[in-house]
């Protein structure tokens, strides 16, 4: 099992959603978040004053995937949160040890 954790940009949620959706994601988790990166914050304009942001407001994602299925799922991840322009983010992939579904007790890829 791997655990797929993509850090885009919030309006793109909507879409990586549906993409996963139809792939055959049963379940994630999302965060909002903030952070930077290479962009080094943002320049924004409030009630005419101009000020700089060091943090950028970005969307975590968070999904536990059997490992036939974990590359399909960065490979959508990448193709539907992608404009092409910089900070459009990061997928880190990590390899996961043990699910436990509560409800149930069914444990690893029958708990996913």
């Amino acid at each position: 099992m791997k655990l797929i954790i993509a850090v885009i940009k919030p309006f793109k949620l909507d879409e990586v959603r549906d993409a996963l959706s139809a792939l055959g994601v049963q379940g994630m988790t999302v965060s909002e978040v903030k952070g930077f990166g290479r962009q080094k914050g943002q320049t924004e304009i409030y009630r005419g004053a101009e000020y700089t942001t060091n943090m950028v407001p970005k969307v975590k994602i968070e999904i536990a995937a059997a490992d036939e299925l974990a590359p399909r799922v960065v490979e959508t991840i990448q193709q539907s949160a992608h404009t092409g322009a910089i900070g459009d983010g990061k997928i880190f992939v990590l390899d996961l040890g043990q699910a436990v579904r509560i409800r149930t007790g069914e444990t690893n890829d029958t708990a996913l």
